[in-house]
């Protein structure tokens, strides 16, 4: 079996190589990077934009494989908070025929991050490192914005995981989530 990861980021395709093993349902599998593109905004901006970005990944990544694996990442309206957004991650896993979709766990940026992300069309990336808040550029190739926020309590990597699972439930108790017809 081979699985494609819709991206040439190293943090999603070690997420995907790193949770494939714990199901049964892939022994032996083959994971690969495509470089797919997401054809939604740099900065996904709504839950709407953010699961259409992993989902044209997932598929774009499908083609000459068994399963395609989009990730992405992006904000999502959440009331209540000091800035009005979150960031979080959504996997989707493409099979030929359907959409598994997961989400992950959600965090707030700073106020003076999304001001650049607003007012100067910034991706999280170029607004953390233009605010000064680190020194990588490529953040989101590394710890990313939740692991310079959580102090490495969280990283990049293990939200991404959790959207993942969270994709995973679909796959794996299919039987539950059969279209009704």
């Amino acid at each position: 079996m081979k699985i494609a990861v819709g991206s040439t980021n190293p943090v999603k395709v070690k997420a995907v190589q790193d949770m494939i093993p714990l199901y049964d349902l892939f022994v032996g599998a083959e994971v690969v990077s495509v470089n797919v593109l997401s054809q939604v905004s740099e900065q996904p901006k709504s839950i709407g934009e953010t699961v259409q970005g992993a989902k044209n990944r997932a598929l774009a990544a499908f083609q000459g494989h068994n399963l395609g694996f989009g990730l992405e990442s992006g904000l999502i309206e959440v009331p209540g908070t000091k800035t009005g957004m979150m960031d979080c991650g959504v996997c989707a896993i493409y099979d030929g025929e359907d959409y598994a979709i997961g989400i992950s766990s959600a965090f707030e940026c700073p106020p003076k991050v999304m001001e650049l992300v607003h007012a100067e069309g910034l991706d999280l990336n170029q607004a953390f490192f233009k605010a000064g808040l680190t020194e990588n550029p490529k953040v989101g190739s590394a710890e990313g914005a939740v692991g310079l926020l959580t102090k490495g309590r969280i990283t990049r990597l293990d939200y991404t995981k959790q959207s993942i699972v969270m994709a995973m439930i679909h796959l794996e108790n299919a039987k539950f989530y059969k279209k009704a017809k």
